[in-house]
């Protein structure tokens, strides 16, 4: 896997990806940048969503699930001296849908955490998880 890392100007990059989508990157104001778009390290956590995001729905639907709506909302704290890295990631998986149950998604957002998601073994944090499930008709 390999990507590759632009300056457009100012603190504006775009990181150009071997899949062929570019994604556009920016520093805050105060940090002397335009704030004209994501920041890296929300980057990261979109990249962690997405990452047990696909993993997740995948293992439900291979466990007969029909999911209507899914979402994970992310809380993450930064330490507070520099690299300010992560120190601790709270993921909320929200799943609706079909033949849903407890043990189900439990199932599922394990497996993803401590075997598939590539993106949660990369990272160095605490990273816990809840789920809310609302069932269809």
């Amino acid at each position: 896997m390999k990507a590759s890392v632009k300056l457009k100007e100012n603190l504006k990059l775009t990181a150009e990806l071997k899949s062929g989508h570019d994604i556009l990157m920016d520093a805050s104001e105060s940090a002397g940048g335009d704030d004209s778009a994501a920041r890296p390290m929300e980057m990261l956590l979109a990249g962690l969503g997405g990452c047990t995001g696909i993993d997740v729905i995948l293992i439900l639907k291979k466990m007969k699930a029909e999911i209507a709506d899914f979402s994970i909302d992310i809380d993450a704290e930064r330490a507070e001296k520099h690299p300010k890295k992560f120190e601790k990631i709270h993921l909320k998986y929200k799943i609706k849908g079909k033949n849903l149950n407890d043990k189900k998604v439990e199932k599922a957002i394990h497996l993803s955490e401590n075997k598939y998601c590539s993106a949660s073994a990369s990272l160095k944090a605490e990273i816990t998880s809840s789920y809310e499930i609302e069932q269809t008709n």
